[in-house]
């Protein structure tokens, strides 16, 4: 029996090495913006492509040189300098944080530089993975976590192996492949207050002994979560560096300036006919207090009313345009007035 060909255009995820080399080597080029000569000139199956390329420029993530990044990237840098002849207690970070801080753009972005200038060196070998990516899974076990790893590696496993059998695969397959980086996202999934959670915690620990790497976490508000406290808790807190994030401020000069350096590069990366240059930057008070000052919520306002704008022909974004777009439950409702005007909305919708 002949299986069909594996299609050659597949989405992997960013917890797999295909999604992870995929991420590494991505170089997006910003698509050009045609004069209205050149416009005319386009067939109906040429501007649909046109649009569509627009659309799927601006549905990416723009990545922003925030201060969050620029200290993730340095002392993450300086950590995997110091752990290199380190043979046991190797130092490494925490990012902890609100959700839609940027804890998950400032480690992947440490990881995918990290990688790229050790290939730039010449002195891996096509097999080599520098660097692991993982998440946490709910209710995680030992073993479940260490399965996330043979995930990421592809490495096929029966069924039937031990959590031993498992982690010391991982490890083995981790150093063989010179693993020097390894990234855990969502550590709030750990329950810490529970036997299982604190295992798991355990198990990150042994495997940060046993992998000559270092270790990067991030999660939402790790501090409440009881890590670092107990016996346990203390041998953490003595090994990792907390980077906590938090959403921009607007109360300062120094505080606006950062804000409207953000909103201006997220303007810059626009790809519209009519936007005119400057707009989002005089709207800068109002995006904060639209989205809290949450970079991820900022993003997602920015990137919905651009494809708004290509899909509608308006072409330019405008207040009217953001008021439009429905963000995340938690930006809605850090602006109080607009949550009940949406309430309001919604109901005689429904009415």
């Amino acid at each position: 029996m002949t299986h069909p060909p594996e299609p050659q255009d597949v989405d992997h995820p960013l917890t797999t090495k295909e999604g992870w080399a995929a991420f590494v080597n991505e170089a997006p080029a910003p698509p050009l913006v045609l004069p209205p000569a050149a416009l005319q000139r386009l067939t109906e199956d040429e501007r649909a492509d046109y649009n569509t390329a627009r659309e799927d420029y601006q549905a990416q993530l723009v990545i922003v040189s925030t201060p969050t990044i620029r200290h993730v990237a340095a002392t993450g840098r300086k950590r995997i300098l110091l752990n290199r002849h380190q043979h046991s207690a190797r130092r490494g970070l925490i990012v902890s944080g609100p959700a839609g801080t940027g804890k998950t753009t400032a480690i992947t972005q440490l990881g995918k530089n990290y990688e790229q200038l050790t290939r730039r060196r010449g002195t891996l070998s096509p097999r080599a993975l520098p660097v692991l990516y993982v998440t946490v899974p709910p209710a995680a076990t030992p073993k479940m976590l260490a399965i996330e790893f043979v995930r990421f590696i592809g490495l096929p496993l029966p069924s039937r192996f031990s959590q031993v059998e498992v982690t010391n695969r991982v490890c083995d397959l981790a150093c063989t492949l010179a693993c020097r980086l390894v990234l855990i996202d969502e550590l709030h999934n750990l329950d810490i207050q529970t036997r299982i959670g604190a295992e798991a915690s355990d198990q990150i620990k042994y495997l940060s002994e046993r992998i000559p790497a270092t270790f990067v976490l991030a999660g939402v508000d790790i501090e409440g979560t009881g890590l670092f406290a107990g016996r346990r808790g203390g041998q953490i807190a003595s090994r990792y560096s907390l980077i906590p994030t938090s959403s921009f401020r607007h109360k300062t000069p120094q505080e606006q300036a950062a804000w409207q350096a953000l909103v201006a590069t997220l303007e810059n990366a626009l790809r519209l006919h009519a936007h005119r240059p400057g707009t989002l930057l005089r709207l800068a008070p109002y995006l904060h207090d639209r989205t809290a000052g949450m970079i991820g919520s900022l993003s997602h306002l920015v990137r919905e009313a651009a494809l708004d704008a290509i899909l509608d022909g308006t072409e330019k974004i405008t207040r009217t345009g953001l008021e439009a777009v429905d963000l995340d439950e938690s930006a809605e409702q850090q602006n109080l007035p607009r949550a009940r005007q949406r309430r309001a909305r919604d109901a005689r919708r429904t009415a």
